[in-house]
């Protein structure tokens, strides 16, 4: 059965074309069947165990880091709204991934607020049989719809969020929402039930990183969890640097210095946040460190787009069409068990050896 795959950009440079050859050389330490079939698990050993879906390209916020205004041109321009899959078939591809061992739904957008009765679609995953099903999303619209995805079904739910200071924020967000519409959303999240409620904070040099601080007493005070993200170059239109990059070591030592923290051990190798207490016992953080600490070699996630392709990598430079074969009525999972069981993707440990132009899809396509 053949795989067709949808580039992100037409050419591969000769140095993407090595790249690539370089991960179809990475020895398999699987067999093709694990003794019960299930998880899925990859050429390094990663089960299938996560899927992020998205259900938008659209966000009403122009993060410089995710969906910079400056080029919403040619080079990010959100798809057709006709191309979009619709409820039925979102919720049939989910079901695919669950028969194959995923036990963890996270939607995603864009911002998946955007999307209309989105609790509709909540209510249809819900009955799937999975341990968890929670939602990404800025915040900015959680106020209003927060009871009807409770209700809908909806267990837990991440908020985006890089800085309380209002010039920051607007500043990191690029648009004239208030960050009091973001707090009031997290607040009525909690008084809803979505506990706990996470808060992810991307951290870069020069811009936000006098937020750290006040971010963790705020969470602190609050009883938050929140996951320092150091700031990566996700998709070929941010305009990344390494020397932008707060690390994780400096996030680490800038909370030590005002409250002392020491590690918390995890069974999870490598673990997808390093996660810290604070001494004086109250509460935790985290930090994922995809640039300074990469963590692909514990990576168990897939990513589908709103439009049905599916990534096995938040870097990867092609995705797979789920779409077309599910509007044919072909049976999805065989091509989704034939692409995981040839998934070597480790970029982040290949970072240096990748060239910034080489071709892999936005934030805003995929989630983060």
């Amino acid at each position: 059965m053949s795989i067709a795959l949808v580039s992100t950009d037409r050419l591969l440079s000769r140095r993407s074309v090595a790249l690539a050859q370089l991960l179809a050389s990475t020895p398999s330490v699987v067999s093709a069947e694990s003794p019960q079939g299930l998880p899925l698990r990859d050429r390094l050993a990663r089960p299938l165990t996560d899927l992020r879906l998205s259900v938008t390209d659209r966000c009403n916020f122009r993060c410089p880091y995710c969906m910079p205004r400056s080029k919403l041109g040619p080079v990010v321009a959100p798809m057709q709204r006709s191309r979009m899959l619709d409820f039925d078939e979102l919720v049939r591809i989910a079901s695919a991934f669950v028969e194959l061992g995923v036990t963890k739904i996270r939607i995603t957008g864009g911002e998946p607020l955007l999307r209309r009765d989105l609790a509709q679609l909540v209510k249809m995953l819900s009955s799937l049989s999975v341990d968890d099903l929670c939602l990404t999303t800025n915040g900015s619209l959680l106020k209003g719809q927060a009871r009807a995805l409770v209700d809908a079904g909806l267990r837990r739910v991440t908020v985006s969020l890089d800085a309380l200071d209002e010039p920051t924020f607007r500043r990191m967000t690029d648009s004239q929402t208030s960050i009091a519409k973001v707090l009031e959303g997290i607040d009525m999240a909690r008084r809803c039930g979505l506990e706990p409620v996470k808060i992810n904070m991307v951290v870069q040099r020069g811009v936000n990183e006098h937020s750290v601080l006040p971010m963790a007493q705020w969470a602190r005070s609050e009883g938050l969890e929140l996951r320092y993200i150091e700031y990566m170059d996700v998709g070929r239109t941010n305009g990344w640097r390494e020397e932008d990059v707060f690390t994780a070591a400096e996030i680490r030592d800038k909370i030590h210095q005002q409250w002392p923290v020491e590690p918390v051990e995890t069974a999870d190798t490598p673990a997808t946040a390093q996660r810290f207490r604070y001494r004086d016992g109250q509460g935790e953080f985290g930090i994922i460190a995809s640039v300074s600490r990469p963590f692909c070699r514990g990576c168990t996630r897939a990513r589908v787009s709103s439009y049905g392709e599916l990534y096995p990598c938040l870097f990867a430079s092609t995705g797979l069409d789920l779409a077309t074969p599910l509007r044919h009525g072909q049976e999805l999972r065989p091509l989704i068990t034939k692409l995981w069981r040839q998934r070597g993707d480790r970029y982040s440990e290949l970072r240096s050896d990748v060239p910034s132009y080489s071709p892999r899809p936005e934030m805003s396509a995929i989630g983060g």
